[in-house]
């Protein structure tokens, strides 16, 4: 099992083109939209629950060369007032997006507004994951991007670079439980990493 655990570990950062290289990610979104599952299903593909992030915490996978810091800064509202103190150096920012609670998508639309605007953040690539696609509830990836205001603001999912001038931006939908859709985002991102 560990022998496997660390092949497909290995497999999937080399398949994300990280390998040889160093990132700082965050991963910002509301609360309970998947980023502690995500960060967990990354680290040693174990799904299982977790209590709502109260403090800011980080992982790093080492694995030979390959070197992923990634924080998860929580989601609740007060989390969200110290995710500033955290975007220095950011290579990459991870926002997670709960597809399926339609009635909070105006709430994320308004924080991820507040980093695209952030000119501190304003040459850093941001993905973005529509997560929870198995529930019956969760929305297409049109009407989400529609609901958090980048139906017309993302780079193209098969644009390897998208230039210096612009700020790459993607949606990609996923199921972290099913372990689905996070990998392709993961890929793209690393173009730019």
């Amino acid at each position: 099992v560990e022998m496997f655990l660390f092949n497909w570990v290995f497999d999937l950062l080399g398949y994300l083109g990280l390998s040889g290289k160093s990132a700082k990610i965050l991963f910002l979104g509301l609360d309970n939209a998947g980023k502690t599952t995500l960060l967990h299903m990354l680290k040693n593909d174990h799904l299982q629950t977790h209590e709502p992030t109260k403090y800011p915490t980080n992982e790093e996978i080492q694995i030979e060369k390959i070197r992923f810091r990634a924080f998860d800064m929580g989601g609740h509202e007060q989390a969200r007032e110290i995710w500033r103190n955290y975007y220095a150096e950011v290579n990459a920012i991870i926002f997670m997006v709960d597809a399926s609670d339609i009635d909070r998508l105006s709430e994320a639309k308004k924080e991820l507004d507040g980093l695209l605007s952030d000119d501190s953040l304003s040459h850093v690539p941001v993905l973005v994951l529509g997560n929870k696609i198995d529930l019956p509830t969760a929305a297409s990836e049109d009407f989400l991007r529609s609901a958090i205001g980048l139906m017309n603001l993302t780079t193209g999912k098969g644009r390897s670079n998208a230039g210096k001038e612009i700020r790459p931006i993607e949606v990609f939908m996923c199921s972290v439980v099913r372990k689905m859709g996070y990998g392709e985002g993961f890929k793209w991102l690393s173009n730019y990493l």
